[in-house]
């Protein structure tokens, strides 16, 4: 009964997000759901398991989805953000399309801009570019979330996204590790991506089928003169990799703060310094890349100063709690007496190897269950972080692989129909899941398969 709790719940979550209802009301409903079937009490498991892990979350990641929203729409209000998404697709024109979509979207992504705003920035261009190509536009989002959703949010080392953060709290690493791993994986998760967009283009012109008409949310392309340069415009883009990667590898290092940060009244584990630090770094970057979007052109961007930062302050709150209460619902399955069956079976694949595989099925399900990649990386390695890193020292595998591998299994499964990301992504460009989705899975199926091509060679060659 408790397991047929916890996928009576998912499923239902899973539809209740497929027809458009709210997953912060909903979370909490399922959760509650699945704990009566395992005989667990309705008020205690709603007080003292869901909502204390939303907060505990709320709590160490609110302010990457701050900044990182508040970055996303300055780089929007100052028109950097469509300076660069037009230049990358008139340089490259319409034979081009997909892949000037998919690069538009995968350096705004890489510069630190959240997945939903890039999405919102992108979709003009994307349809008219589209359009003009007459090329299919239910075509577009899984074009938009292989730029901006796969090898850019967690495969590239340096990737400021959310998703690559949350490890470095579990393995003491930061947002570089493994960084051939990551590379190999970007590259392959592009050739593939764009080869089966181009593939479908092909069998949808064969049969005759272009843009189609009478489609929703058609955007109004006005042209703007007032547009910064657009290599001014990668400025705060490059500034938050840069920054970053200068305060955690040259500046943080050498600084021996572990004696006071580790007293009251911050108290925290010595254990924990070296990810916390890392965490400052990334915020302080993200800081440096808003107050620079806000500089590059002064002239647009007066008067909207205030705009830029209340929209960006309210957006990261919807986006922050949708994943906080799937944090929630995953952590009340977790405690379930059914999770155990599944979490053994889980922490059992290839018991007598590298731990690799098994984190990546591990992150990869939980991804699945909550329908968010920060949320079901976070409750995984909440849960099994120490007994892989425990695992990785005995088996001599680097702790930057752990990272990787987790940031990457992350962006995989949690793309079901629930997902937040999926949900607006449609939304913004007027299509439903019947038309996309399909092409979206995809990109899933190919994300999810790298992370285990690419554990299988390195456990043959080695690198790191």
């Amino acid at each position: 009964m408790a397991v047929l709790g916890i996928i009576l719940s998912l499923g239902l979550l899973m539809f209740m997000a497929y027809r458009g209802f709210s997953v912060i009301f909903f979370a909490p409903v399922f959760a509650i759901l699945a704990a009566i079937f395992s005989g667990m009490a309705i008020m205690p498991t709603y007080t003292e398991i869901f909502l204390p892990n939303l907060a505990n979350y709320l709590k160490v990641y609110f302010p990457f989805f701050l900044l990182g929203a508040v970055f996303g729409k300055v780089m929007e209000e100052s028109g950097a953000a469509k300076a660069i998404a037009k230049a990358i697709v008139q340089k490259l024109g319409k034979k081009q399309a997909m892949l000037s979509v998919v690069l538009s979207a995968a350096i705004l992504t890489y510069g630190g801009v959240s997945l939903f705003v890039v999405a919102f920035a992108v979709y003009p261009f994307a349809a008219s570019i589209f359009k003009e190509a007459d090329i299919p536009k239910r075509l577009v989002p899984a074009t938009i979330a292989l730029g901006a959703f796969t090898f850019t949010m967690d495969a590239l080392p340096g990737t400021p996204q959310i998703q690559n953060s949350i490890p470095m709290k579990f393995f003491n690493t930061d947002l570089y590790a493994a960084p051939v791993f990551g590379t190999l994986g970007a590259i392959i998760v592009l050739v593939a991506g764009i080869a089966y967009l181009e593939w479908r283009k092909r069998v949808a012109h064969a049969a005759g089928e272009g843009y189609g008409t009478n489609h929703k949310n058609e955007p109004e392309l006005v042209e703007d003169g007032n547009l910064p340069n657009p290599w001014l415009s990668a400025l705060p883009l490059v500034s938050v990799l840069a920054v970053t990667l200068i305060l955690q590898k040259l500046i943080f290092p050498h600084w021996n703060i572990t004696s006071w940060v580790s007293q009251a009244p911050y108290s925290i584990p010595k254990a924990g310094v070296v990810g916390t630090m890392n965490n400052w770094a990334l915020m302080i970057a993200l800081i440096v890349g808003i107050m620079l979007a806000f500089i590059i052109n002064p002239r647009r961007i007066k008067g909207n100063v205030a705009k830029a930062i209340n929209l960006g302050a309210i957006g990261s709150l919807l986006a922050v709690m949708n994943t906080a209460s799937e944090v929630g619902f995953g952590n009340v399955i977790k405690s379930l007496p059914g999770f155990q069956t599944i979490a053994h079976a889980l922490t059992g694949i290839n018991a007598g190897g590298s731990p690799l595989l098994s984190e990546a099925v591990t992150v990869n399900t939980l991804a699945g269950v909550t329908g968010s990649a920060s949320g079901g990386l976070s409750i995984a390695l909440d849960t099994f972080g120490k007994h892989y890193l425990d695992w990785a020292a005995k088996t001599n595998v680097s702790p930057e692989l752990l990272h990787r591998v987790s940031s990457m299994a992350s962006g995989g499964m949690d793309t079901l129909p629930h997902n937040g990301a999926v949900i607006t992504l449609l939304g913004i460009a007027g299509l439903t899941h019947k038309q996309s989705y399909k092409d979206i899975f995809v990109m899933t199926l190919i994300k999810t398969g790298t992370v285990f091509v690419l554990i299988l060679l390195q456990g043959v060659f080695h690198f790191v």
